[in-house]
C-alpha cells in the first residue's frame, strides 16, 4: 500500500474529518466603460474606503476592484456572499461594467492607469507608493491583469487523521501545509490546464510587453496562441521573469522565511537605477529585489492573518501557517462572479489530495523542473501529445496520461469526501475534469478561444459577457447582505479611514524608516 492509500483508508473510516474546510475568495475585476475602455473615474465614493472596507477594495489601480469574502465553511454561502458584493457594486457604478477576463481590455497608454489611492495616512500613502514601485519596475499594464485567489484551510480533524494523533501541534500543521505546497508545485499545472481562461489577449497589451511568442493575429487586433491556456501566468503577465533567480524554498517554514527575507534585504542593481526619489517625488519603497513580501509572484502562498502592524513574515513566524492562498486561477469569464461552484469543489479535492499525498523535500533544480512544466502548460497546454517531465531524471508523460493518472487518485478521495457531504458533488466534478483530459477543447481555455474566434475577437466576447453579467445581477435578490448593510459598512469604512489618518503621529519619512528598520537601503529617505 502507498502512503496515499494508507492515509485515505484512515480518512475513509471517518470522512467527517473533512467537514469544516474553511474557504474564502478574492476576485479582481477592472471597471470599464460601455465601449470597453478602462474607466478613468475614481473609486466610487458610495463603495466606501478602499483602505478599510471589509469586502470591497482596490488592487493596483483605482479602476481595479477587489472583492473579498469572509471565511466560510459552506461553498454555497461563500458564493452567495460574493454575488451580493457584486450586486451592490454594480448599483454604484452608473453605466460602467466589470471586464470579465483576466487579461485587460483596451489600454491605450500606461497613463490611462491611475494608481490606487488610499488617503493621507502613512499606511495609505505607503500602499500607493508600493504600487508606484511596481509601475516603475514592471509597468502598469502587467499590474492590471485580474485573477481569483482561493484561500483554504483544512480542519484540525483532518490533520489529526493525517498524523494519526488526537493532538497535533501547530508546527506539525505548518509542516503539513508546506508538504501540500510542494505537491502543488509538482502537480498544480492541472489548474491552468483545466481552468486557464486567457489563451488570447487584446493587441494593445502586446504593445506594452516585449514578447517573442509566435502569436496569431485576428483582424480585430486580438492575439492568441492556438494551444495556450493561461497567458496570465506566462512571462507576459502575472509571472515575473525578474524574480526567476530567487531562491525561495518550500521545504520548511524556516527555509521559506529565510529566502523571502533575503529577497527583501538584497539590493537590486536594476532597481537601484530607478532611484527612490525623483526630486520630491517617491518612485518606490526601496531598491531591493522585493520591496515588501507581497511583491513575490507565486502560484501558491502560505498565509496567516496578521495582527495590527504585523508584516506577513512576522505573522508566519509567530503562529505558523493558518491557511494557503491559491493564486493560479484565471477569472472565469462565463461566471458573473468570476468563478463557478464546480471549480471550488475541484479545488477542495485537489488541495486535500496534495495534503494527503507523499511529499519529499524539494531542491532548487527540482523546483525549476516543475516551473518548466507550468510554462509548457500555460503556453501550449492543449497541444495533443504535449510531454511534461515527471521528475528531474528525464522521465516524461503526456499531459493527458499524467492528468488521468492523478484523476484516478482524486476520484478515490472524491468518494470519501462525498460521504462527508452526503451527495455526489466531488465525484461528479471528477468525471467532468477527466473528460477534459480526453478532449482538451472542453477545458475553459478551449471554450474561451472558440468563442473569441466566433465573436471576432476578445473585445466582442468580453463586452457581450460584461453586459450579460451586469444585467443578470441587476435584479437578483440579496442572499445574505442588504443595501442597508452595505451602505452602513461603506459609511463605517470611511470613519475607520479617518480615524487612521487622525492617529498618525509620525512623518511619512519616519514611518517608512521605522517600517524598514531591518532592511538595508541603497538610499536614505
Amino acid at each position: 500500500m502507498t502512503d496515499f492509500t494508507q492515509r485515505l483508508a484512515r480518512l475513509a473510516q471517518n470522512p467527517d474529518a473533512l467537514k469544516g474546510i474553511g474557504r474564502g475568495l478574492e476576485r479582481e475585476a477592472l471597471r470599464i466603460t460601455p465601449a470597453g475602455h478602462l474607466a478613468q473615474t475614481a473609486h466610487p465614493e458610495t463603495l466606501g474606503s478602499a483602505l478599510t472596507h471589509r469586502w470591497i477594495t482596490t488592487d493596483f489601480a483605482e479602476s481595479l476592484l477587489e472583492f473579498i469574502t469572509p471565511v466560510n465553511t459552506s461553498v454555497k454561502g461563500m458564493l452567495d456572499e460574493l454575488q451580493d458584493i457584486h450586486r451592490f457594486t454594480y448599483q454604484q457604478m452608473g453605466d460602467e461594467q466589470l471586464w470579465p477576463m483576466s487579461m485587460p481590455c483596451v489600454v491605450a497608454s500606461e497613463d490611462d492607469i491611475t494608481l490606487a489611492q488610499y488617503g493621507s495616512s502613512n499606511i495609505g500613502r505607503m500602499k500607493t507608493l508600493y504600487r508606484q514601485g511596481l509601475k516603475h519596475r514592471y509597468g502598469s499594464v502587467m499590474q492590471v491583469i485580474s485573477g481569483v485567489h482561493f484561500n483554504i484551510s483544512l480542519p484540525e480533524t483532518f490533520w489529526q487523521h493525517l498524523y494519526h494523533s488526537d493532538t497535533v501541534s501547530q508546527a506539525s500543521v505548518t509542516q503539513g501545509y508546506f508538504d501540500l505546497i510542494r505537491n502543488y508545485y509538482r502537480h498544480g499545472w492541472m489548474i491552468p490546464y483545466l481552468f486557464g481562461a486567457s489563451p488570447a489577449l487584446c493587441g494593445s497589451f502586446i504593445k506594452h510587453a516585449q514578447s517573442q511568442l509566435p502569436f496569431e493575429h485576428m483582424p480585430s487586433g486580438t492575439c492568441y496562441l492556438p494551444y495556450a491556456t493561461s497567458l496570465r501566468l506566462s512571462d507576459l503577465g502575472y509571472t515575473n521573469n525578474a524574480q526567476a533567480d530567487l531562491k525561495i524554498g518550500f521545504n520548511t517554514l524556516e527555509q521559506y522565511l529565510e529566502g523571502l527575507r533575503s529577497a527583501i534585504r538584497t539590493p537590486s542593481q536594476a532597481f537601484a537605477k530607478l532611484g527612490i526619489r525623483d526630486g520630491e517625488t517617491y518612485r518606490q519603497l526601496n531598491t531591493n529585489v522585493l520591496q515588501i513580501e507581497n511583491e513575490l509572484y507565486a502560484p501558491i502562498r502560505p498565509k496567516r492573518n496578521a495582527e495590527s502592524g504585523e508584516k506577513p513574515t512576522e505573522a508566519l513566524e509567530r503562529g505558523g501557517v493558518e491557511y494557503i492562498e491559491v493564486r493560479s486561477l484565471d477569472v472565469n469569464p462565463y461566471s458573473p462572479v468570476g468563478i463557478e461552484e464546480d471549480q471550488i469543489h475541484f479545488l477542495d479535492l485537489f488541495v486535500s489530495w496534495c495534503a494527503l499525498s507523499p511529499s519529499e523535500p524539494m531542491t532548487d533544480p527540482e523546483l525549476n523542473c516543475w516551473r518548466d512544466n507550468w510554462n509548457k502548460i500555460v503556453l501550449e497546454g492543449r497541444k495533443p501529445g504535449l510531454t511534461l517531465t515527471t521528475g528531474c531524471e528525464g522521465e516524461t508523460l503526456t499531459q493527458a496520461e499524467w492528468g488521468v493518472q492523478v484523476m484516478g487518485e482524486l476520484k478515490q478521495l472524491a468518494k470519501v469526501m462525498d460521504r462527508a457531504v452526503d451527495d455526489h458533488r466531488y465525484e461528479t466534478v471528477c468525471d467532468k475534469m477527466i473528460a477534459c483530459f480526453d478532449n482538451p477543447e472542453l477545458t475553459l481555455s478551449g471554450r474561451v478561444l472558440a468563442d473569441v474566434i466566433a465573436k471576432g475577437g476578445i473585445g466582442g466576447l468580453g463586452l457581450g459577457l460584461a453586459r450579460d453579467h451586469k444585467a443578470a445581477l441587476a435584479d437578483v435578490p440579496y442572499k445574505i447582505h442588504s443595501d442597508a448593510g452595505f451602505l452602513q459598512e461603506a459609511k463605517e469604512s470611511v470613519a475607520r479611514q479617518k480615524a487612521v489618518e487622525e492617529s498618525d503621529t509620525q512623518s511619512f519619512e519616519a514611518f517608512l524608516n521605522a517600517y524598514f528598520k531591518d532592511v538595508p537601503m541603497a538610499e536614505s529617505w
